[in-house]
């Protein structure tokens, strides 16, 4: 006489549950197969019965209406699984750790996946594996700049502090030039690539139309910009160009001016002397990245010079009024972060970072 299969009975609340998750767009198979399963079980049909209907072995119903009655839903999913065992030690990872602090192997300037698993005689997929969980990628660079100004700490926080806290009714500008924007003319468009994906196409050839210098003043307040274009690039254009800024604020209104050390806008006293509501602010040596108007110029290198093509200097000039123009639309004040870059005194190894 065959052995009758125990009862199987489930609460209003967990066929609410299962029917959720059967029904639901991600559900695996097999646990949707479980699912019917019990759900099968709870309206008293036997485990023939059950096999017969779902096309599936008579033991798997008997062994998920157990594990059901035993462990309820939490039985229905898989138990974590060791998985295939290691091919690799400890003794494997310290070796690689270890060989990417050694001078890189003849006729190459930095260690790859395929040098190093040549020097140790392993796989690629073991070093690659072995990288990624310790979370190192050779080909990603990071460069930072490093000030050895004497006076960085103090001329720093004197910048932040004009962010952070400016001159009550002080007006505060980043002002900075790019020089030699080059007006070039060449074929664009859209390609498609080998892998079927539609990129942007640039002509390896092109046209020079002449260059232009661009002096911007950003308002840290309000995010505006004021610019003008230049043929050149020497002091006289500097003083002009503060000249026109100077004009559109009262004489009794500090302007608070930060500036890199670049030799245009150096020797000022002259012109200081004369503009007596007016102080520069010098950014620390090698540390322009201080003068928030290098991120505005970065966000015009990407939106109108990177891959146009200008057929005259005209229309480099209107097509950067235009940017501007439109910029003002949704202009607003950046907000200054610290960054801290992690070892960045090139001291740190490999074993350091990863123990």
């Amino acid at each position: 006489m065959p052995r009758k299969a125990e009862k199987l009975v489930c609460t209003p609340e967990e066929i609410e549950r299962l029917c959720k998750i059967k029904n639901a767009r991600k559900t695996e198979k097999r646990l949707h197969e479980r699912i019917q399963i019990v759900i099968k079980c709870h309206e008293g049909l036997r485990n023939d019965q059950i096999s017969e209907q779902l096309q599936t072995n008579v033991y798997t119903v008997a062994k998920w209406r157990g594990r059901f009655i035993r462990q309820r839903i939490e039985g229905l999913y898989d138990k974590p699984r060791s998985g295939k065992p290691k091919t690799y030690g400890e003794k494997t990872r310290n070796d690689i750790l270890k060989l990417l602090e050694q001078p890189p192997p003849k006729g190459q300037s930095k260690w790859d996946g395929r040098s190093i698993s040549k020097q140790l005689n392993i796989s690629d997929d073991i070093v690659w594996r072995i990288l990624r969980k310790e979370g190192i990628q050779l080909q990603r660079m990071r460069s930072w700049c490093i000030s050895t100004d004497k006076e960085f700490a103090a001329k720093s926080a004197d910048i932040i502090g004009l962010y952070l806290n400016p001159p009550e009714n002080a007006l505060v500008l980043c002002v900075d030039e790019k020089p030699s924007i080059q007006a070039l003319e060449r074929k664009t468009g859209y390609v498609e690539t080998s892998s079927g994906k539609i990129v942007r196409g640039l002509q390896s050839t092109y046209k020079r139309n002449g260059t232009l210098n661009l002096f911007a003043a950003l308002n840290v307040a309000t995010g505006r910009i004021q610019a003008r274009t230049t043929q050149t690039k020497k002091r006289v254009d500097f003083h002009s160009f503060m000249d026109d800024i100077v004009k559109s604020v009262s004489s009794e209104q500090e302007i608070h001016v930060i500036l890199d050390n670049y030799i245009t806008h150096k020797k000022a006293d002259g012109w200081l002397k004369a503009h007596p509501n007016v102080y520069f602010h010098y950014t620390p040596t090698s540390a322009s990245w201080l003068n928030q108007v290098e991120i505005w110029f970065g966000i015009l290198t990407r939106k109108v010079l990177r891959g146009a093509s200008y057929t005259s200097k005209e229309g480099l000039e209107m097509a950067i009024k235009d940017f501007i123009e439109v910029y003002h639309e949704k202009a607003k004040p950046f907000v200054w972060k610290k960054r801290e870059v992690k070892g960045s005194q090139l001291r740190n190894t490999i074993v350091n970072l990863c123990n």
